[in-house]
This record gives C-alpha cells, structure tokens and sequence, in this order.
C-alpha cells in the first residue's frame, strides 16, 4: 500500500480500529473533547490529535494526500466539510473516504439492494446521511478529488459483539417474521478503508456488508452455542421494550449486496458471515 498522510474526522470505533493497525506514514486524528485526549492519546499512539475546529487541523490537512471522514452529519450537513471546506479544496488532499450506513436505504421489506437503489431513509438521521454523502461526492467532483462513500452495515468487534451482551446479561432474542440484518465486522471494515487508499477507482458509493443478511435471532442463538450456555428467550417485537432509536433500527429491514466491495474494490472479507466473525471474537470475551 502507498504511504499516506491521513487526517481522520472523528476516531469513533471504526476510524480507531483501522488507524491502531494502520501502516501509514501519518495520521492526524479530530477530538471534540478534551477530557478524552488522554484516553486518546493511550489507545492510538501512533496518531497525532488535534482539536476539531482549530487552526492545526487546517495545518495538518495541507500536508495531507488523504481524508478519512467518520464524524456523523448535523441538520443534514456535514461537520468536517462545513468547517474546512477551502482548507480541503486547496489542498494536496486527492481521496476522501467517508463512512456512511445502509441505514440510507431505509426499509425495504427484505428485498436485495445495490448501490443503484435509490436511498428511501425512514428517519431523520437516514436522511441526514443522504444529504451528507451527497454534499462529499459533489465536493468532490467539483473539486477534482475523488470520493468513496462506504455504506457500513451493523458494526461489531471487539467490545462490541453479541457474545459479550449474552456474557453479560444484556443480550435479547427478540424475533419478527421477515427481519434480516446485515452485519460487517470492523476489521473488514479497515479493509475496505485501506482498499480506497490504493484503489483506481475513480470513486463512488460502495456496500460494506457480510455476505449473509440473518434474522436478529439467529445470530444470539449462534453466540449462546459458542460460549456453552442457553440462548436467552425468545421475544416478539411487538412485546420488546426497545428505544424510540433501537424501534427505528428495526425498521430497516434489506438484504444489502456487497459485489462492488469484492469485484471493484478487491476486498476479500476476513469474516464473510456472523459465524466467522462471533467465533473469532472468543478468546475476546
């Protein structure tokens, strides 16, 4: 892989995950708080941080060949692009990857959907989302960079699994005719990041998703036989108190087709389906 210097808006899991095994040259990752700059700086120490907002930020994005973007929008629009919009245009900065959700393709009902599938978001963040992958592809091309929307299923990983939630109680086999998810562990998702950095692809919209959409519940039953113990019962979601986010979460409901992240891309997915992912993730609970 070419060697880059990287800015990274927002170190959330996933922009974490990826700049902790990145072998980039450098990577300047945004906080937003400073009460977790010490927090920071022990997980990534090989990443610079600086303040969201500041004049370093601008400095460090001069210097750049490359965005990562993994800040969420606010009233449609994105944070990053709307404080260093010129910084970013006149800048060296030729890739800008930014992590979307297939929450953009909204309901669905289980059918299969591709990156030609008009979004339909059923929430306000949905669309909050289209807006904001809009506004980067179209800086983008106005600008002569090329941009790469990578539209993550549910994310899971270390700390950050369905074996952990059975392990501490928290977990719900919560069952309704016809849900399916789609699932993508988060070191595929570095993955894919790193396959933007190197890829000739002019850019565009790309599915980061397993190879297997499931019922909710079959996932957790998996879990349960993994770790040796019952699987919690089951649930009818109509009967499941969930939160007003957790309601709208369910409402998506596609089969999301990940070919262009494998023919286009390149990337061969580490954890093609919960299984591979759940009994990787073992010796981490």
């Amino acid at each position: 892989m070419a060697r880059m210097n990287i800015v990274v808006f927002g170190m959330g899991y996933s922009a974490s995950r990826w700049a902790r095994s990145s072998r980039q040259d450098a990577i300047c990752g945004t906080y937003r708080s400073v009460g977790k700059l010490d927090s920071l700086r022990r997980m990534l120490p090989n990443v610079t941080h600086a303040l969201f907002g500041s004049i370093e930020v601008a400095t460090r994005i001069d210097t750049a060949n490359a965005l990562l973007v993994s800040t969420p929008p606010v009233d449609g629009h994105d944070p990053a692009l709307a404080q260093y919009r010129q910084a970013i245009a006149s800048s060296r900065v030729s890739r800008i990857v930014y992590l979307s959700t297939i929450g953009v393709y909204g309901g669905q009902d289980g059918a299969w959907v591709d990156e030609d599938t008009p979004p339909v978001a059923t929430s306000r963040r949905g669309a909050d989302r289209v807006s904001a992958e809009r506004e980067w592809l179209d800086f983008a091309a106005g600008c002569g960079k090329r941009a790469y929307v990578l539209r993550l299923a549910g994310i899971y990983g270390p700390g950050r699994n369905a074996l952990l939630n059975l392990r501490q109680g928290t977990a719900k086999r919560i069952v309704r005719d016809g849900q399916v998810f789609n699932r993508i562990h988060v070191d595929d998702i570095a993955q894919a990041i790193d396959a933007c950095l190197t890829t000739d692809t002019e850019g565009g919209v790309f599915n980061v998703s397993d190879d297997e959409p499931s019922p909710p519940q079959d996932v957790i039953s998996y879990g349960a036989r993994l770790l040796g113990m019952p699987p919690p019962p089951e649930i009818a979601f109509d009967k499941a108190d969930l939160s007003p986010m957790a309601r709208s979460f369910w409402a998506n409901n596609q089969r999301v087709s990940n070919r262009l992240l494998k023919e286009t891309l390149g990337v061969s997915l580490r954890y093609p389906t919960y299984r591979e992912g759940l009994t990787a993730l073992l010796n981490d609970v």
